[in-house]
């Protein structure tokens, strides 16, 4: 379901260390300081490029949760301005779904079980001879 919906919106984040790339003169997008080899010397081991700026590694955070985006994976989601994780991105603008079990709603940030073209929450998912699960 995902897939199909974040398209374009999606962003890679590329971990620099520093001096390893033409930053010394330019400022985090995130705090507006200036990114040089003193401030990784001082705070900040990496810089992060993503959204074509340099963010120092604290800088680059979800809008939502507050969690450092290069330490959650190397992909970040954008929408309505925000900076988003991908489980924040699904919690706000994910597709649900229902459970072909429990006829429920599955949110679009829970794990669930496929078979076929199926969806089921993991509680619900269970052999139809004998309800093993």
């Amino acid at each position: 379901m995902l897939e199909k919906y974040v398209g374009a919106m999606t962003m890679d984040v590329n971990k620099h260390k520093n001096g390893a790339s033409p930053s010394s003169h330019q400022e985090c997008a995130g705090c507006g300081k200036k990114i040089t080899d003193r401030n990784a010397y001082l705070a900040f081991r990496f810089l992060l490029k993503a959204l074509d700026m340099l963010w120092h590694e604290d800088c680059l955070k979800c809008g939502c949760c507050d969690c450092r985006l290069g330490e959650v994976g190397s992909t970040l989601y954008t929408k309505a301005n925000l900076i988003l994780c991908k489980r924040d991105y699904l919690r706000l603008f994910g597709n649900t779904g229902y459970c072909a079990a429990c006829s429920k709603v599955i949110p679009a940030f829970e794990m669930v079980m496929r078979a076929r073209n199926n969806v089921y929450h993991l509680e619900c998912f269970a052999c139809q001879q004998c309800n093993h699960r």
